[in-house]
Order: C-alpha cells, then sequence, then structure tokens
C-alpha cells in the first residue's frame, strides 16, 4: 500500500484569492484616477475664490458711492489687481498642497484657455477709456472675464468653474440691457456672488 502523502497545511498568513472582477475593478479605478489627472486642472482654488468674492463685493459697493467716474475706475482695478495676488496665491498654495505641478499639461492648458481674455479685456479696458466710453468698461469686463473662465473650465476638473463662466457672459448681456447705474450690482453679483458660490462648492467637494 503506498505512503499516503502529507497533506500542505496552511501558513498563518495565507490571504484567500482576490476576486478578478474586484482587482478589474480596482485597476479600474487607478486607471481613471490617473486618465483624470492627466487631463484635467485640479488645483482650482476654492477658498481663494470665496475671499475674491468677498473683495469684489466690498469693491462694489465702494465704487457705487464714488462721486467721480476716475475714483469709480480705481476702485475697480485695485480690486483687479487684489484679486489677481489673491488667485495667483491660493492656486499655488493649492497645487503644493495636492501635488499637482504647475509645469504639467493640464496646467498650461487651463493657463492658455485663461489668459488670452484677460489680456483681451485689458486691451479693450484701455479703448474704451480712450474714447470716453465708461459705460462699456462693466459689459466688457464680464464678458471677458466670462470668456477667460470658460477656457479654463474646458480643463478643469471642477463641473462648477464652466457654469461661472456662463454666468459672467450672462451679467455682461445684462449689464447691456440695462441701465448704466445698475452696472455695480452685476460686477457684484457675478465677481461678489459668483466667486462666493463656487468657491464654497470647490472649498467642499475639491480639497480647499
Amino acid at each position: 500500500m503506498p505512503p499516503a502523502k502529507p497533506r500542505r497545511s496552511a501558513l498563518p498568513n495565507d490571504a484567500p484569492p482576490i476576486a478578478l472582477h474586484a482587482r478589474a475593478e480596482s485597476d479600474l479605478a487607478f486607471v481613471r484616477g490617473v486618465m483624470e489627472r492627466s487631463h484635467h486642472f485640479t488645483a482650482v482654488p476654492g477658498v481663494g475664490g470665496m475671499f475674491m468674492g468677498v473683495t469684489a463685493i466690498a469693491a462694489a459697493m465702494l465704487a457705487f458711492m464714488q462721486p467721480t467716474r476716475e475714483r469709480w475706475l480705481t476702485v475697480w482695478l485695485l480690486e483687479a489687481a487684489l484679486a489677481i495676488a489673491i488667485a495667483a496665491f491660493a492656486l499655488v498654495n493649492k497645487a503644493k498642497r495636492s501635488s499637482v505641478p504647475l509645469s504639467t499639461t493640464p496646467a498650461r492648458r487651463f493657463a492658455l484657455g485663461l489668459f488670452p481674455a484677460l489680456l483681451a479685456g485689458g486691451v479693450l479696458t484701455v479703448a474704451c477709456l480712450n474714447v470716453q466710453a465708461w459705460t462699456l468698461l462693466p459689459p466688457v469686463w464680464l464678458a471677458c472675464y466670462g470668456v477667460a473662465i470658460l477656457g479654463g473650465g474646458a480643463v478643469s476638473a471642477v463641473p462648477a468653474v464652466p457654469i461661472l463662466g456662463g454666468v459672467f457672459v450672462a451679467a455682461s448681456v445684462l449689464a447691456v440691457a440695462t441701465p448704466a447705474a445698475w452696472s455695480d450690482v452685476w460686477l457684484g453679483l457675478a465677481f461678489g456672488g459668483g466667486h462666493l458660490i463656487v468657491g464654497a462648492i470647490v472649498a467642499r467637494r475639491h480639497g480647499g
């Protein structure tokens, strides 16, 4: 009678095999995450956007109280400079915290979608001032900023960003269709309320 084969004892650290479908789902989730990070810009600042909204609301109220057009323009130009500083600091800070290099292709595409329209807004501002077309300034600012946000939002991982761009474009239409005295209302609602709401969404759902 042949001797019985020794039974293989289970090692204490043996783990049950991973189900094939579970491994496939895990691999698919990993690949999807890599693809999203490689095609979308994820460092859009939420808290920074909220600060921009607060300063814009304050600027709208302050600008409305100015007795001259020159002082009104000064308020909004100072607000623009402050908003740029806040946005730049917040974006760089979030990129560092999220380990998102600003030299990657998504970051460059985000900048390429954003800056041409902003540059156009600056050029059109100078052109309006040269011909004393003061009433055109708010619609120009709203429209150019909206187009810039739409361009950057096309490569953003945050769905609310292109929606914000659409809000600015709509506000520019309203600024044209309503009396010039309402311009600070539309500027405050768009730059202030829009940034506050979208900034809060980004901060809550997309890492600050």
